[in-house]
């Protein structure tokens, strides 16, 4: 049987932590940011989990 490869887009936007769990970054930080407050932006820049019902999909994408 060959070898599973790491889905490439998904190596790059999640990461492992120590106790098995994915993190993962916040979405609409990229651009027209001059609309949203600063206490929204905030926010965003901060890393987020992935939610328990993705989590088997993402683990797939990594071959974990």
């Amino acid at each position: 049987m060959p070898k599973m490869k790491t889905n490439s887009g998904a190596k790059k936007r999640f990461a492992l932590t120590g106790s098995g769990k994915i993190k993962r970054k916040h979405a609409f930080k990229s651009h027209i940011l001059t609309k949203k407050t600063t206490k929204q932006k905030r926010n965003l820049t901060q890393t987020g989990l992935v939610a328990s019902c993705d989590e088997k999909n993402v683990k797939h994408m990594l071959c974990i």
